[in-house]
């Protein structure tokens, strides 16, 4: 097995940082702006995407504007790991579940849910998550204001050691 090449240079950060700020700027303009060949940033984010340093491009939709203004943080207990990996998996099949992240500590699961009201929300983790034959316990934090909220990734970091350049 090969080792993962996970140095990235200058020009691969200014790629990556266009591409996180706007899905939909042009290959021209990147090209433009780093100074290169449109193929050869074309051939630059082929690759980027090959690595796994791109996971995909979306659009960022408002949840408040479509009817999801309720959001909430849920940490789950469950009996035992063997249940986890298939708890997980039906947590993350719920199309209200935006984020499932498997934690240390007493809980096992974080999931990040969007609902339209407490009552849809209510009715959610008692149907549903509660339903589930490993889960124990439920808590749940409402969101009342969000400050930030982002997808984006720190560019600053050096890709190959895991932390800020000196």
């Amino acid at each position: 097995m090969e080792p993962v090449d996970r140095t990235i240079d200058g020009t691969d950060r200014t790629i990556l940082a266009m591409l996180q700020a706007n899905s939909r700027v042009s290959n021209a303009e990147i090209a433009r702006q780093v100074e290169m060949a449109p193929s050869a940033v074309l051939e630059r984010i082929r690759k980027l995407e090959e690595r796994g340093l791109i996971k995909g491009y979306a659009a960022q939709l408002n949840p408040r504007e479509l009817g999801q203004g309720l959001l909430a943080f849920v940490l789950v207990r469950t009996d035992g790991c063997a249940w986890e990996a298939q708890t997980a998996t039906k947590l993350a099949e719920m199309p209200e579940v935006q984020e499932v992240h498997h934690i240390a500590g007493e809980d096992c699961f974080l999931v990040k849910i969007r609902a339209s009201d407490t009552a849809t929300l209510g009715e959610l983790l008692r149907d549903r998550v509660s339903a589930l034959p490993s889960v124990r316990s439920t808590r749940t934090t409402i969101v009342l204001d969000t400050v930030k909220e982002t997808l984006n990734v720190d560019l600053r970091h050096d890709v190959a050691k895991g932390r800020r350049p000196s």
